[in-house]
């Protein structure tokens, strides 16, 4: 995929997270894993919106959701790591969704700064 960085980062990202949901249903998790696949592929799904939005509010909006899921990711992969409810490694996952944070935390401001 080539493109938008946040749109290429956030598609892969959302791969990933689907791969980690496979992997946690064979453990049996199932609550966890649910809400992070909810998220986690969420997040990328925005941003597409966004790239497509009619309007630089349109955009801001979706991005702005984006950054929301994305932080909510972020929650529920701390909690998959603390809560040792399964053996799994997340700290690559949590390493990318903070990334997602950065660039998306960063596009919010700087659109909301331009929409004035």
């Amino acid at each position: 995929m080539v493109g938008n960085p946040v749109q290429d980062k956030s598609y892969q990202f959302a791969l990933t997270i689907i791969r980690l949901y496979k992997t946690l249903r064979e453990k049996q998790e199932y609550v966890l894993s649910k809400q992070l696949l909810r998220s986690g592929t969420s997040i990328g799904a925005n941003v597409e919106e966004g790239l497509a939005g009619q309007s630089r509010r349109d955009f801001l909006a979706k991005m702005a959701v984006a950054s929301k899921e994305a932080r909510e990711t972020h929650y529920w992969l701390r909690l998959l790591r603390d809560s040792k409810l399964v053996e799994v490694n997340v700290s690559a996952e949590i390493n990318q969704v903070e990334e997602l944070i950065r660039i998306l935390t960063a596009i919010v401001k700087t659109t909301g700064e331009h929409q004035r």
